[in-house]
């Protein structure tokens, strides 16, 4: 068995412009999905998997989501005088979630060389990385599952989702080595948005990753990819053709996923979300019923 992640990163330094006007003032990853906002339900997703360490690889102007997960004594105080439990828990539960550090990315210079920010954060220990823009199902086993594909195989392991064959060309998809075996397939290259018949695969990556520390030297020699920025997918395309820092394996996961990157995409999970909702399920669905019939 290897090393247990105790450590996630996820990377928040992004401008978000493509929900501009709304992120001119504040964090794309505060935009709420139906009323907590999107970085909350990452963070609580990396403490229910185990970890206990986050660190924020942050940018300018994120001060709002340092906020978020820091005590607000006077709301506290406000709350906890009118006697309004209910609402001074969903205000403490931020705090409480877990070790939060921050560190600056210093530019907007690529996922990957937000991930080697965190070198000295992650050290020698394998960690995970969280993106903001996908969030999946809550009560999803994904990372724990691949949290103990790594204990088995000491690889990097990515998050895979199976696309219909005619939209990979949207996506960073894998070469497989073989085939899927228990839900988990060898890597052996990855392929950046590839055109559909030349696509190896029509598995695409999503942001999860359990990834072992050489991966941080991979990435000190990483040359700049697409936008001239590093980017992550090239050095984990490295590890996987030639077996550095452990390989790579990919774990498939069936399950719901928001893409909260999208702007379409965002508005369905806010719905999907709501719907799961005892609160608001009901009156919502009986709403969409009524809007449907009289929109035909």
């Amino acid at each position: 068995m290897h090393a247990t992640p105790r450590k996630a990163v996820i990377p928040v330094a992004g401008l978000g412009t493509r929900f501009l006007p709304a992120t001119k003032a504040m964090p794309k990853e505060m935009l709420p999905l139906v009323d907590k906002p999107v970085i909350q339900y990452v963070v609580e997703e990396a403490v229910a998997s185990g970890l206990t360490d986050i660190l924020f690889v942050t940018g300018r102007d994120k001060y709002a989501l340092e906020n978020h997960f820091d005590t607000s004594a006077d709301l506290e105080s406000r709350l906890e005088a009118k006697g309004d439990q209910e609402k001074l828990d969903l205000v403490q539960a931020p705090t409480e979630l877990g070790n939060i550090h921050y560190v600056r990315q210093g530019g907007a210079k690529g996922l990957g060389h937000a991930v080697n920010a965190a070198a000295s954060f992650t050290s020698d220990e394998p960690f995970a990385v969280l993106l903001g823009d996908d969030v999946v199902e809550e009560n999803s086993d994904l990372l724990k599952t691949m949290i103990a594909v790594h204990g088995k195989t000491g690889a990097n392991v990515v998050a895979l989702v199976e696309v219909p064959r005619e939209e990979i060309h949207k996506y960073g998809c894998i070469k497989p080595a073989g085939p899927e075996v228990d839900g988990v397939i060898e890597v052996s290259d990855f392929v950046e948005k590839p055109k559909t018949e030349l696509a190896p695969s029509n598995f695409a990556v999503i942001g999860r990753y359990i990834l072992n520390p050489g991966i941080h030297e991979l990435l000190a020699k990483q040359e700049p990819g697409a936008g001239g920025e590093i980017q992550l997918t090239d050095a984990l395309a490295k590890a996987a053709r030639e077996k550095l820092a452990g390989g790579v394996v990919g774990v498939v996961f069936r399950g719901e996923r928001y893409d909260a990157g999208d702007k379409l995409e965002f508005l369905k999970a806010t719905v999907l979300l709501a719907t799961k909702r005892d609160d608001l399920g009901p009156g919502l669905m009986a709403w969409l019923k009524d809007f449907v019939a009289k929109s035909k």
